[in-house]
């Protein structure tokens, strides 16, 4: 394991990059949600050419760089950047990215990085926090990446005296390939590793880790949170799940987030974004065409898969791809997104489900009734799935003026401070 020490970030390059990030999405609107929390790039390192010794058991630590270390006082800065609450701040915070072995959707030997935080003070016994990101396109827009705003949520955490574990996910970050977006399973084994991997980590930074794991999550992540929780509690890891609170996650793909792209609950240019890039991804795990043209309009054909390549920003992409989907999609495929079936279906399907099982640690689901990129009717559906199976789960409404970047704005110091009722039981 290789070990290295990056020149901390002074507040005031905090303040610029998390303006830009609030910039970047009052200018492109409902479609910069999916970033509105993503970090500034920085330049991240090459991965190690492939070697023929045996690989590393899942979850084995490969690396640990330092990123930040941050007073109270500018963690108290950095939140305000983006208007985040900071009443529940006790502590500063370091950061180091984690790079450690895991695998990839097919089960083959992989590498992945995320964040690791820890809070400089409290216990030294520290319980854990798992936060899972929301969409980003570009690789270093991940938690590790750079020193934007991607990382304040688990800076909030962390603070607040718990680790926090934030996985980059597959092919973002400093992990090679393309990241497999919506792929719950290997976010889920990206995030389980990311766990594992934090454990040793801490452990040799002289901050030990309880067997709690409090877990959270925005958007795509509050998809992931839940799958996530599922695997903790009957997955053998030895670890205990304490709660689960995911933030506008997509949960109801093919009842709720699929019908509110075609039916314009999902704001038009978003809905471009979102299911540009699921397509584009998904077709790598279960192949939807054999010719992009089959699914994309001219001259968009061309170049979809391409701007989701894990080295074009938001702002590029969006500029590249039309406004609507009807510019976007063939007539066929337009049907098609209207009433999901064959490899389309199979999909959304694979990915789908995540809140079908019964919890025994307490779930609040937040999300914000104005939200045009992940409607609120998903939470509700993940809260009437949990109760088939037996489990109440309280959906946290954030208000008729609360959008998606809204929900993880106020919700996410709500999360801390149930957090911290629950930890003292």
């Amino acid at each position: 394991m290789t070990t290295t020490t990056r020149t901390p970030h002074t507040r005031k390059a905090w303040l610029r990059r998390a303006a830009a990030a609030v910039a970047l999405a009052a200018v492109l609107g409902g479609t910069a949600a999916p970033a509105a929390l993503a970090a500034t790039p920085a330049p991240m390192p090459t991965p190690a050419p492939a070697t023929h010794a045996p690989a590393p058991a899942r979850g084995t630590l490969t690396g640990i760089t330092r990123l930040d270390t941050l007073g109270r006082a500018q963690v108290v800065d950095a939140l305000g950047t983006l208007g985040i609450d900071p009443g529940t701040v006790r502590y500063g915070v370091t950061a180091h990215r984690l790079t450690y072995a895991t695998v990839d959707p097919f089960g083959r030997p992989t590498t992945a990085t995320g964040l690791l935080v820890l809070p400089r003070g409290g216990p030294h016994r520290l319980d854990l926090v798992s936060d899972t990101h929301g969409t980003v396109a570009h690789r270093d827009d991940a938690p590790s990446g750079g020193a934007g705003s991607n990382r304040l949520l688990p800076y909030l955490h962390a603070s607040a005296g718990r680790a926090v574990a934030a996985p980059d996910y597959l092919g973002l970050g400093g992990g090679p390939g393309r990241h497999p977006y919506m792929d719950t399973a290997s976010a889920v084994t990206a995030s389980t590793d990311m766990l594992r991997a934090a454990r040793t980590a801490a452990a040799r930074l002289g901050r030990p880790l309880t067997r709690d794991v409090y877990v959270t999550g925005f958007s795509q992540g509050g998809q992931v949170a839940m799958a996530l929780g599922r695997e903790l509690q009957y997955g053998g890891h030895g670890l205990r799940l304490r709660a689960l609170a995911p933030i506008a996650g997509p949960h109801d793909l093919l009842g709720s987030e699929i019908p509110g792209i075609a039916d314009g609950r999902v704001a038009p240019r978003s809905a471009v974004y979102y299911l540009s890039y699921f397509l584009a991804a998904q077709h790598r795990l279960h192949p939807l065409y054999e010719d992009p043209a089959e699914v994309f309009r001219a001259p968009y054909a061309r170049s979809v898969e391409g701007l989701f390549d894990g080295s074009h920003q938001d702002a590029e992409i969006v500029t590249t791809l039309p406004g609507t989907l009807r510019e976007l999609l063939t007539p066929e495929w337009a049907e098609n997104v209207l009433a999901p079936r064959g490899a389309l279906r199979t999909a959304l399907a694979a990915n789908d489900g995540g809140c079908a099982w019964r919890p025994a640690a307490p779930v609040r689901l937040y999300a914000g009734a104005a939200d045009t990129d992940v409607p609120i009717a998903n939470s509700r559906a993940c809260a009437a799935d949990l109760a088939r199976h037996g489990a109440r789960a309280r959906v946290v409404d954030q208000g008729p003026d609360t959008d998606h970047f809204g929900s993880a704005v106020r919700s996410a110091p709500q999360v801390v401070r149930w957090f911290d009722t629950l930890a003292t039981r």
